[in-house]
C-alpha cells in the first residue's frame, strides 16, 4: 500500500534537485591563479600626459599559483577597449608585474603600455584581464 510518504518523496527529491541548480549573474570567470591585485589609475599631480606622469598609472597582476603560468596572448583592456597584448611572458610563481600606461624598458616584473595618453578613467573604469582564449579571468572596477 502507497502511505503519502512513500508517494511525496520522490516529487519533494525531485524539487529540491531543481531548486538547487546555481543561477549565474553573468558570465565566469575562468579559475586562475593570476588575478589584478592592484591599480593606480589616477597618476600624481597633474595629468600632462608626459611619459613620468603615464608610468604612474598601472595595473599590477600577481601570481598567487604555486608555478609560472605563460600570459603570452593575454589581454588587458578597459571599458572604452583599449587593449594591451601580452607578448612571449611568463608570470613566476608568487611574483607581480605591473603594466604602465607610458613607455619603458620591459623587464620581468615591468611591461609597458607604450601608449602617448592615458588609458584608466579617473573617475571610474573597469580593466579586465583575458586569457589568451578571450576568457575573463580577473576584473577590477573602480
Amino acid at each position: 500500500m502507497l502511505t503519502p510518504k512513500r508517494v511525496l518523496a520522490p516529487v519533494a527529491a525531485t524539487l529540491a534537485a531543481a531548486l538547487l541548480v546555481p543561477i549565474s549573474a553573468g558570465p565566469a570567470q575562468a579559475a586562475s591563479p593570476i588575478t589584478i591585485s592592484g591599480v593606480q589609475y589616477d597618476s600624481p599631480g597633474s595629468d600632462l600626459g608626459g611619459n613620468r606622469s603615464l608610468n604612474a598609472e598601472w595595473v599590477r597582476l600577481t601570481n598567487r599559483g604555486s608555478r609560472a603560468t605563460a600570459l603570452t596572448g593575454w589581454t588587458l583592456r578597459d571599458r572604452a577597449n583599449h587593449v594591451y597584448r601580452f607578448g612571449t611572458f611568463k608570470l613566476g610563481a608568487g611574483k607581480s608585474v605591473v603594466i604602465h600606461t607610458g613607455r619603458g624598458t620591459n623587464t620581468a616584473a615591468h611591461r609597458y603600455w607604450r601608449s602617448g595618453w592615458y588609458i584608466w578613467n579617473n573617475d571610474g573604469d573597469r580593466a579586465v584581464l583575458k586569457n589568451k582564449a578571450g576568457i575573463t579571468v580577473s576584473t577590477r572596477t573602480w
